[in-house]
This record gives C-alpha cells, sequence and structure tokens, in this order.
C-alpha cells in the first residue's frame, strides 16, 4: 500500500499541533506531577527578564549567562499571568521559522516527497520539540543561524553576515562557520592583485572581505550596545564565563570526569595529595582551555577547508558535528546545533542512497545506544545516589566520544 503524499502545508500545521500539545502537557505536568517539564533556564530567562522590566540588570540573576538581548526580548514575561508563557510561545515560533527556513534552503533538485521526509527530521522530531516547548532558547538561535544560510544562498551576503553576526553575539559558538563562509567565497571572485601569487592570501577577495567585515560590524554593534548598558559583566556572563566554563553535571563530554574532579580540587586536604595528583591538578585545572585546541583546529580550520566549496551545508554539518564532539562540556541542547543541517546534509549524501541504508540505520542505533549507556549512569548517579563517576560515567562517555568520531569519519566519507 503506498504511503499517501503530503505537502508542506499539512506537515507545519501538523509541527505546530504537536508543538501546542506539547505545550499544554507541559503546564499540566508543572502542576500535577513531581518532576518539573519546564527547563530550570526559562526560569532564569524570566527572572532576568523581571529585573530588566524593573530598570536593573539582568545579570542580578545567578546563573544568567546570556546576551542581555534574551531578556529584553522576554520583557513580556514580567507582565504575569498567561504572559508569563510569552518566552515559550516566542521559542516555538522560532523552531517553525527554523522548519521553514530549513525547507527553503534545502537543494531544489531533491523531489518534493523526500524534501517533506528531510524537512520532517527536525519539524517532528521529539527531541526538537521538546527543547523549545520546555522553554530553551537555542531555537531563537537556530532561527538565525538558518537566515545566515537562506540569505547567502540567496547571494545578499550582506544581510547573511548580519544574521551571522548576530547569531554569534547570541552564541559563540557559530565563529566556527566564518571560515567556512570565506573559503566558499573565495571561489566566487578573483583575488586582489597584490596577493595574488601569495598562497592562503589569494583566498581574499572583495567578496569574502565585504562578508567578514560585515560580520565583524553586526557582532562588534551588538558587543558595543550591551557594554554601553551593562559595561564589564556584560562580557564576564555571557564571553568570559563560557571559556573558562566547568560544568560536570548533565554532560557526556570526554572532559566530564576530569572537570568533575577540578571541581572538587579546592575542597581537598593537601595533606591527601601525591605527587601524581598535583599533576593531574595541574591537566585538570586547565583543561577547559587545552580542549579548545583540537576542537577549534578541527571543525574551524581542517573541515572548512577540506568541504567549505563542493558542499557548504554538508560542510556547516559536519563542522558543527566535530564542534560538539570535542566540547568540554555536550548536553542534549547542544544536538540541536548540528540538528538544524542534518536535513541538507542527507539530501546529498550518499548515506540516504538504498545501498546504504543499512549503514545509516546502524550510525543512528550507535549513537542512541551510547547515549543510553551514558543515561543510564547518569540516572544511577542522579536518583540512586550510586557513585558512578569513574566505573560507568568515565566510560560511558569515552565510548559516547568514540562513537561520535566514527561518526564523524562516515559523515565526512559519505558527504
Amino acid at each position: 500500500m503506498a504511503i499517501p503524499a503530503i505537502s508542506f502545508g499539512q506537515l507545519l500545521l501538523l509541527a505546530t499541533l504537536l508543538r501546542i500539545g506539547f505545550f499544554f502537557f507541559g503546564l499540566y505536568q508543572d502542576e500535577y506531577m513531581p518532576v518539573r517539564y519546564t527547563d530550570i533556564d526559562y526560569l532564569v530567562f524570566s527572572d532576568a527578564a523581571k529585573y530588566v522590566y524593573q530598570g536593573l540588570s539582568p545579570y542580578k540573576r545567578e546563573t544568567y549567562r546570556y546576551t542581555p538581548l534574551l531578556a529584553w526580548s522576554l520583557l513580556p514575561n514580567a507582565w504575569g499571568g498567561f504572559y508569563v508563557h510569552f518566552g515559550k510561545i516566542l521559542f516555538m515560533v522560532c523552531d517553525l521559522l527554523t522548519g521553514i527556513l530549513i525547507y527553503k534552503t534545502l537543494p531544489k533538485l531533491i523531489e518534493h516527497q523526500k524534501r517533506i521526509f528531510l524537512l520532517a527530521i527536525w519539524l517532528l522530531n521529539p527531541m526538537v520539540i521538546t527543547i523549545s516547548t520546555r522553554g530553551s532558547s537555542e531555537s531563537v538561535l537556530t532561527c538565525f543561524i538558518m537566515l545566515t544560510v537562506y540569505y547567502f544562498m540567496r547571494q545578499n551576503f550582506t544581510l547573511s553576515a548580519l544574521w551571522l553576526g548576530l547569531s554569534i553575539h547570541l552564541k559563540i559558538y557559530p565563529i566556527i562557520y566564518i571560515p567556512a563562509f570565506l573559503f566558499c567565497l573565495s571561489a566566487r571572485g578573483s583575488p586582489f592583485t597584490f596577493v595574488k601569487n601569495v598562497p592562503v592570501l589569494n583566498w581574499i577577495n572583495l567578496t569574502n572581505l565585504w562578508f567578514l567585515l560585515v560580520t565583524l560590524v553586526s557582532l562588534g554593534g551588538c558587543n558595543y550596545a550591551m557594554y554601553q548598558f551593562y559595561g564589564y559583566e556584560f562580557l564576564e556572563h555571557s564571553y568570559f564565563y563560557h571559556l573558562t566554563r566547568i560544568d560536570h553535571r548533565h554532560n557526556f563530554s570526554l572532559y566530564n570526569v576530569m572537570l568533575y574532579y577540578a571541581s572538587a580540587w579546592p575542597h581537598l586536604s593537601s595533606d591527601l595529595l601525591s605527587l601524581l595528583d598535583l599533576l593531574f591538578n595541574g591537566i585538570a585545572q586547565n583543561i577547559e582551555k587545552f580542549a579548545f585546541g583540537p576542537q577549534l583546529f578541527i571543525s574551524a580550520v581542517i573541515i572548512p577547508l577540506t568541504l567549505a566549496q563542493s558542499n557548504l551545508l554538508a560542510c556547516l554539518f559536519i563542522q558543527t558535528f566535530a564542534f560538539v564532539t570535542f566540547n568540554k562540556v555536550i548536553t542534549s541542547q547542544y544536538f540541536i546545533w548540528f540538528l538544524i543541517f542534518l536535513p541538507h546534509y542527507l539530501g546529498t549524501s550518499t548515506l540516504t542512497s538504498k545501498e546504504h541504508i543499512a549503514r545509516s540505520c546502524m550510525m543512528l542505533l550507535m549513537w542512541i545506544m551510547s547515549q543510553a549507556c551514558w543515561l543510564l549512569y547518569a540516572y544511577k548517579l542522579e536518583f540512586l545516589g550510586e557513585s558512578t563517576f569513574t566505573d560507568g560515567l568515565l566510560k560511558s562517555s569515552i565510548l559516547f566520544f568514540l562513537t561520535n568520531c566514527y561518526l564523524l569519519k562516515q559523515f565526512i566519507e559519505y558527504a
């Protein structure tokens, strides 16, 4: 029996209804169940918005580590009543807009039903729906990033660069896309005469130089404006904190256990420490600095140089996947960062061909099972009070990392 065709409008309607359903179920769960549905970060956003509404700094709310623009955009949350859910509705709308932009940036040569299937990877993804309806702001960022891609694909490089600068202002990591866009644009114009015969510098032309300039002006303008309002605390909480962040809770990262020990180190008695302990401490205390080296070299240098000119959207997907894999902090929300590009990647990858469908299913199963293994030990630690850091979480973090490295290899090979 043939599967009935579904239109873009029908898929979008279904996606909207699902989000509304998840939203109202979340209200019920918050009211009547012991474990709340709403993300703790949403309460942080809301409190920060209340401070802004009162004419105060959003950073008066402890653990608010974001641009003030986010708190500003959620000002209606401070009005009380049903308005406290304004942010969730905004995030759901951005989530849907991201889906629309994904559809508009998929290659035109892909036949209709395959485009609908690829779009459903985002619009009907329970992880994506849950994250936005719980009150995570990731969908605002994904919307801005997809606007960057949308205008880039339409060769409106000025608007594309403006959105990229704003995306980097919201969160630092989209800065890894700058080399990919610049290298892609290096093939769209002639290099300047005075560097025509100079390696690397002959990649520079008027188009990519303008793109870089507009991106920096957009980013710098946002940062300057926020600094004028909030001074150094804006820089400290929005940027510097994330560069030295030590977060071992709910962290899939390979660095998880080392960050845990690093956070506990100041509370240990010096009498109990051996020379080996001191050596380990020297590494652990600086792991957040060491972690950026391989992460940025792979995601912002090697991958763009390899893929940006041949397949930009596949490059963006693989860059982001590599960045998350090697990040010192990985939570489920970070998976959203590369999921926005998965439909584009699968749209051109041979992994979706009939001869490779078994491999694709195996890769998906490996990714899910490696997460499930980690979550099992995390559950035992969080809810059963069992000490699983060295026996369980360390091994499962290594398994998850190695699984992602294997998947990264496959993604590059079949791009």
